[in-house]
């Protein structure tokens, strides 16, 4: 169908809508795991975030998406119980720039997935025609999450890690940290040992075979503690999946880390005063960290303990000063300062946004088009109410 040069449908006599429907391998042949392109397009997005073309839920436009969860003792026979992380969520956004499009996240999550070989958490994305709102692709959407997630930490290392850096600390051995690693070598392929520490050591050894298969050039060493993944390592993800309150986060220590450390955070975390006070603290996007703080109860740390809820709570309390957190599309734009010297570290929260689909989602739909992958359905011929 044409197209006008903001890239949406033109209204023409035809009501015929078709879409295409890319299942996992459709989405792995459509470049869903390409990483260092799935950086650039995370770069783009936070550039266009920091220009304010873009828009989420919520009054800001800046929410993380609209969560369903379930009572601890439900009354009705059949309703699923509370548990951690087990939720559905919708996750709606419009990008602008290059992309020109909308989309939805929809996913739910239950740890005990597990028990049966499933992941934890099962998700599908719908991109949209952002004026029609006629469904361009429907599509699976774990590796999607997965890659837009990891590239995000690669986008803060491009700008923010020491170009010299050469060791990873790894702590918390999933899916997060995989697209992490490989993000990381996209953008610093000078990289050359990686330490890695789980819950269990077998999952640590099993990411550690991941990493010498994916990255030959790579020197993998797993380690028992937290404390010894991030001890002279030049770059740190730490990504574990923890119950919500403050008593359940692992726990930063500044005498761990060495001077000049980057260190992504996309998952729950405590630090403690010395690194607060003694490091830099960005954002991937403050908006994102605002609207939050006003959608749920003070302190928002205790229910989402990503770090920049934590600094947060914080400049709520007076006890830090508004400009400690810090965002990175400023720092993109050189509205402020990237690194300023070696020894300068910089934690980097990590939230995740809807926006991030939309970007990546784009760009696989539109590869899947020029390849010649995915199954057409049709919606209609003629609406039955127009």
């Amino acid at each position: 169908m044409p197209r006008t040069a903001k890239g949406s449908i033109l209204t023409d006599k035809s009501t015929r809508i078709d879409f295409i429907y890319l299942n996992e391998p459709d989405m792995i042949a459509a470049g869903v795991k390409e990483m260092a392109a799935c950086v650039d397009a995370m770069e783009e997005t936070l550039r266009l975030v920091g220009e304010g073309d873009y828009r989420m839920g919520g009054p800001q436009g800046n929410s993380h998406g609209s969560m369903m969860s379930f009572p601890e003792n439900p009354e009705f026979e059949g309703m699923p119980h509370d548990a951690p992380h087990r939720r559905f969520m919708a996750m709606p956004a419009y990008l602008g720039g290059s992309f020109q499009t909308a989309g939805c996240k929809w996913y739910g999550s239950n740890p005990e997935n597990r028990e049966s070989g499933l992941p934890r958490s099962i998700l599908m994305f719908t991109l949209s025609d952002k004026d029609t709102g006629q469904p361009l692709a429907f599509m699976s959407a774990n590796l999607l999450s997965a890659y837009r997630t990891g590239a995000i930490p690669g986008v803060g290392a491009r700008h923010l890690a020491r170009k010299d850096a050469r060791t990873v600390g790894i702590v918390a051995p999933g899916v997060m940290n995989k697209t992490s690693l490989e993000a990381f070598m996209a953008v610093n392929p000078g990289l050359e040992h990686v330490k890695v520490q789980g819950r269990t050591r077998s999952r640590a050894e099993e990411f550690a075979a991941w990493a010498k298969e994916q990255f030959p050039q790579l020197t993998v060493e797993v380690v028992d503690t937290l404390e010894e993944a991030v001890r002279d390592s030049d770059i740190v993800t730490i990504a574990p999946t923890t119950p919500a309150g403050s008593e359940n986060y692992l726990k930063l220590k500044r005498e761990w880390v060495k001077p000049g450390a980057f260190i992504s955070l996309p998952a729950d975390i405590m630090i403690d005063e010395g690194l607060l006070h003694d490091a830099r603290h960005v954002a991937d996007n403050r908006g994102l960290y605002e609207a939050w703080h006003e959608e749920i109860p003070f302190p928002g740390h205790e229910l989402i303990g990503l770090h920049g809820m934590y600094l947060m709570d914080r400049i709520q309390e007076g006890t830090v000063a508004a400009e400690t957190l810090e965002d990175l599309p400023a720092i993109m734009a050189d509205k402020t300062p990237g690194r300023q010297n070696d020894d300068e570290i910089i934690l980097f929260s990590v939230g995740g946004m809807p926006v991030e689909d939309v970007a990546w989602g784009t760009v696989v739909y539109r590869n899947a088009l020029e390849r010649g992958i995915g199954t057409k359905l049709n919606l209609w011929e003629t609406p039955e109410l127009a």
